[in-house]
């Protein structure tokens, strides 16, 4: 699973709140890649959770 967060990225904090295993929050929301594999159930749910539909998976 490749995931990636887009422009439109708003920095809410959903998907990091969700899923901190994976997401957390700089200027923008950052993937850390390393742990996708293990928490895909979680970025699942942190993609349908975003509000502005920022993050991508492949």
């Amino acid at each position: 699973m490749d995931v990636k967060v887009n422009d439109s990225c708003i920095a809410c904090g959903a998907c990091a709140s969700i899923c901190d295993a994976v997401f957390s929050i700089e200027d923008v929301a950052v993937v850390d890649a390393s742990a996708v594999a293990a928490n895909e159930d979680g970025v699942k749910e942190a993609a349908d959770a975003c509000p502005v539909g920022a993050i991508e998976i492949a």
